[in-house]
């Protein structure tokens, strides 16, 4: 009986996990001055009625699989300058400074990352990642 009751298990822990990126994706959007316009590009283009919905019910929020590795991005993304800049307005502000590493090429992270692409968002946690373990140059 336990087997049958496991998939039950997982799936309401995939929505606790979808409900709370979402809930912290809002929040991270409001630090870093995101419009509508450039949330719905970095959660892959989701309906306007879709997003919103899922912005006032995160807990009924049936996320896609890309959507879901789009917010993993955007937290890691967000933990790690909160661990690289410790002023959080700092850490907030640099999503939008233009950035001279090549990887960017003068432009800054939020514009790289609003390629729409989920290889974008990668890119930049993984950057970041790198600069917080003394690589990338």
């Amino acid at each position: 009986m336990s087997a049958v009751l496991a998939p039950a298990a997982a799936a309401a822990s995939s929505e606790q996990m979808a409900a709370a990126g979402l809930r912290a994706f809002v929040r991270i959007a409001q630090a870093w001055g995101l419009t509508v316009d450039e949330q719905l590009c970095l959660l892959g283009q989701p309906p306007r009625s879709t997003f919103f919905a899922w912005r006032k019910h995160p807990e009924r929020a049936a996320l896609p699989r890309d959507t879901l590795e789009r917010l993993s991005n955007l937290l890691g993304i967000y933990k790690s300058l909160q661990i690289l800049l410790p002023d959080p307005q700092a850490a907030d502000a640099w999503v939008r400074k233009p950035n001279a590493a090549a990887l960017f090429g003068g432009r800054s992270a939020l514009q790289h990352m609003l390629g729409g692409n989920v290889s974008d968002l990668n890119l930049v946690r993984r950057y970041l990642d790198s600069v917080r373990g003394g690589g990338w140059s």
